[in-house]
């Protein structure tokens, strides 16, 4: 069994956790889950993830409003996750970013927080944890302009785009994406940029691996991302591990 599991992006705050949520959570210390960011989407669960960071020692949280979750809120309320982004656990701004897929909030909207968000991180020297869907370019965009530090998560873009991204300092985050039959573009960026810069994640409750795929995803499956990186990268498993335990120390230490 692993003992070095490091969760990068998960949202325990979901409903889909709610009746064992203590349960799981008191269990995966000893599946080898040795730390979890659990990523706030809106107020509501931003305070309910420093809730849970509170809770547990392993767990940490990251504050943001999410592009999909946008609608009636202003500008001005970024002082909540400003006050949030002070506590003692809360190791980023996030999940943030741009989402033209579902549109929740029209382009200009999402690009105003989300440059906000990129701004905040800044002020506060904390690294930001980026959602890009369908916005390749116009994410690319304000991270240009703004240049925090931090992961693009649930990369779906092409390997030249995680090129770009390693070249501004930031992580690229996989999860269970990668072991799907059609995860030609995951494992394409994964072998263009340095191992170094690409960090494990599962975005529970969703996108579980195979051989876990369309059931509740958790951090205790991380493993299966990465054996599947392991073996497209040629790159022995417990090496994989192992170098991403040396990738915590060094992205815990950006992240605190």
């Amino acid at each position: 069994m692993y003992k070095n599991i490091f969760d990068t992006h998960s949202h325990y705050d979901d409903g889909q956790f709610d009746p064992d949520r203590d349960e799981l959570l008191r269990s995966l210390p000893e599946k080898g889950v040795c730390a979890v960011v659990s990523c706030g989407c809106d107020l509501e669960t931003t305070q309910f993830d420093a809730a849970l960071a509170e809770k547990y020692d392993y767990v940490y949280f990251a504050a943001g409003l999410h592009p999909e979750n946008l609608e009636g809120l202003k500008i001005e309320d970024l002082e909540i996750i400003k006050e949030y982004a002070k506590h003692k656990k809360c190791v980023a701004i996030g999940e943030i970013g741009l989402d033209y897929h579902w549109m929740a909030s029209s382009k200009e909207v999402q690009k105003e927080f989300f440059a906000a968000q990129c701004a905040l991180a800044n002020e506060l020297n904390m690294p930001v944890i980026v959602h890009d869907r369908e916005a390749h370019a116009d994410t690319l965009d304000i991270l240009k302009q703004y240049n925090p530090k931090g992961v693009l998560h649930c990369f779906s873009g092409s390997a030249e785009t995680a090129k770009e991204i390693v070249k501004m300092g930031m992580y690229i985050g996989l999860n269970g994406v990668a072991t799907f039959k059609n995860a030609r573009k995951s494992i394409e960026a994964a072998k263009a940029i340095p191992i170094e810069r690409l960090v494990l994640e599962t975005d529970c409750p969703y996108l579980a691996p195979v051989p876990c795929r369309g059931k509740r995803n958790d951090s205790s499956l991380i493993p299966h991302i990465a054996e599947r990186l392991a073996k497209s990268l040629e790159f022995q498993l417990r090496n994989c591990l192992t170098s991403r335990l040396k990738m915590q120390e060094d992205y815990m230490s950006l992240i605190n």
